[in-house]
């Protein structure tokens, strides 16, 4: 299978291109529907390790590309506004986005959202909400779960609870100019979701009355609050469980104190130029292999993704407003 390490250079080029011939699909005359071409390129972004996720994905697009019966390729951009304007620009047919990401690819380059992933159970999950001051943000006792591993993780203030929002009257006692460790600013759970919350609850503004600083990713906001260069930072739940091998003690030394309202998972999103059959084609395509142990191992393997569901429209339209609360924030 052929893949390219990145789109965002060639994502770039080609609206660069577009813009310079006055053109692009959107030009008011119409554009004709598209079968299922013998290539397809499958987009996606770093959740972690980059190097990793191309092995991964190379796997996933072989298995896609059976149950279709086409060469599809997989290619992983920088981050999620380059695989929007890909989708955007045509370099992608497909892609693999969070929930704002999945929105703004069908609002700016009139996507599909086809599917959602599942984990847990659940098509939704919160983000989490760590100090390593506990006796200034946790309103009661500090508790203690154990997974199935003896693992220990720390929770106060009912944030152990699976669904969110908990914890929103500590979050009150959040003071202007406090530094917490974000995810990045493209981030559903790592950015928008508390940054919403915190001014919701608070008054506080996010992008002038904090100091903001971001990880880069969710195990490394975890480590910036174990670690004491924030004394609060945000992740996805349960994020800790990911550097127990490098800080053993993270799930108790960052006690999650809070948690957001529920968000939608993450997603799958299909190129608007296709035939609606062409896109109930690769959408079924999908969920043949979630049915699949070998396809299964491969969602896991890219993702963690434990299943897929028709994406829940409603639901991307409250990450819609989210977003929205960001004006042009990436």
């Amino acid at each position: 299978m052929k893949r390219s390490v990145s789109i965002a250079a060639a994502a770039a080029a080609a609206a660069l291109a577009l813009t310079a011939c006055g053109g692009g699909t959107d030009d008011g005359s119409g554009t004709e529907e598209r079968d299922l071409p013998e290539t397809l390129t499958l987009g996606l972004v770093p959740s972690q390790d980059q190097d990793q996720l191309v092995e991964d994905a190379e796997v996933l697009g072989d298995l896609l590309g059976e149950e279709l019966g086409v060469e599809v390729e997989t290619s992983v951009s920088t981050d999620y506004a380059a695989l929007v304007v890909a989708m955007q620009t045509e370099q992608a047919d497909i892609g693999m986005f969070g929930p704002v990401a999945l929105v703004q690819a069908v609002d700016q380059a009139d996507a599909e959202a086809v599917l959602q992933s599942v984990r847990y159970g659940s098509s939704t999950y919160h983000t989490q909400w760590m100090t390593n001051d506990p006796d200034t943000y946790c309103l009661d006792e500090v508790v203690t779960e154990t997974d199935d591993d003896g693992n220990e993780f720390a929770f106060c203030n009912g944030a152990e609870a699976v669904e969110g929002p908990t914890g929103e009257d500590a979050l009150a006692l959040v003071e202007q100019g406090t530094t917490i460790s974000f995810v990045e600013e493209g981030s559903a759970s790592g950015y928008y979701y508390p940054a919403t919350q915190l001014a919701e609850v608070q008054g506080i503004d996010p992008l002038t009355d904090i100091t903001s600083i971001y990880a880069g990713g969710h195990p490394n906001s975890v480590l910036n609050v174990v670690r004491g260069d924030a004394p609060i930072g945000v992740s996805f739940n349960d994020a800790r469980a990911e550097v127990l091998e490098e800080e053993p003690d993270a799930g108790t030394e960052a006690v999650v104190f809070a948690s957001s309202p529920e968000i939608p998972n993450d997603g799958v999103a299909v190129s608007g130029t296709f035939e609606d059959a062409t896109t109930t084609q690769i959408t079924d395509a999908f969920l043949a292999l979630a049915e699949s142990e070998e396809g299964l191992a491969a969602l896991d393997a890219v993702y963690g993704i434990e299943g897929l569901e028709p994406a829940d429209l409603d639901a991307l339209d409250a990450a819609r407003q989210v977003a929205a609360n960001f004006g042009d924030a990436e």
